[in-house]
């Protein structure tokens, strides 16, 4: 049997097991902690920082720390609040992110959290980078302009040998997600539309499938990202 712990989110009094991440036990408890990398149930690689919390006086990722009997985590401060939209801002003005023309539009987390956190301009100068689309694969579209490497597609899209289909390519400003040619040849319709789910952006398309849920009847049409976790509260 699990061991049960407690500990305190800005305060409030929360209750998880014993080694289970930040992230899932403040879910468990009604508390929203944002993220775009973090896929649960699978291992997090904190690549985003939107998660970053305060833990007894540090900064740690929320989705990669285990929670810990009498932990104190402040999660909502101006200053936090200010960092996170910070990184969005910094997402938005690194890509080619045009929210009208974009099929994920109304399901892409980070326009959900742009509106979350009353994103308007980006206080940085857009770099409009030249990218490509690649478009040489039988089932599924590569928009390296929407791309935030946030490794998700790398994590959770493997062949049945459990090998990557997505990878890293290349460092620093060149580095991209692509996908392996060879092992692109085997992807099967239900991976291909799971690489798509699990791109938190439009990055990933599976080909002949766009727009099919209108506009306005999308998952952050309808209600903001995390609202559906802090109603259990």
């Amino acid at each position: 049997m699990s061991e049960k712990i407690a500990f305190t989110i800005d305060g409030v009094t929360c209750k998880g097991e014993k080694g289970q991440f930040l992230v899932d036990a403040a879910r468990d408890n009604g508390i929203y902690i944002p993220t775009l990398c973090n896929i649960p149930g699978v291992n997090p690689k904190s690549c985003c920082r939107i998660c970053t919390v305060y833990v007894n006086g540090l900064p740690m990722t929320a989705c990669s720390l285990q929670v810990f009997d009498g932990m104190e985590i402040i999660n909502d401060t101006p200053a936090l609040i200010e960092q996170r939209k910070i990184i969005l801002e910094a997402l938005f003005v690194e890509g080619n992110h045009y929210c009208p023309f974009c099929e994920k539009s109304g399901n892409c987390m980070l326009q959900a959290l742009a509106y979350r956190f009353g994103m308007l301009a980006p206080r940085f100068p857009y770099t409009f980078p030249v990218r490509e689309v690649d478009a040489s694969h039988p089932k599924i579209i590569k928009d390296q302009n929407r791309c935030i490497l946030c490794k998700r597609c790398i994590k959770a899209i493997k062949d049945e040998k459990g090998r990557s289909i997505f990878a890293y390519h290349r460092r620093g400003n060149k580095l991209r997600v692509h996908i392996d040619p060879k092992l692109a040849l085997a992807l099967t319709d239900e991976l291909a539309q799971k690489a798509m789910d699990v791109c938190p952006v439009g990055s990933i398309l599976v080909r002949e499938k766009g727009y099919r849920v209108p506009i306005g009847q999308r998952t952050y049409d309808k209600m903001p990202i995390g609202s559906d976790i802090e109603v259990k509260k």
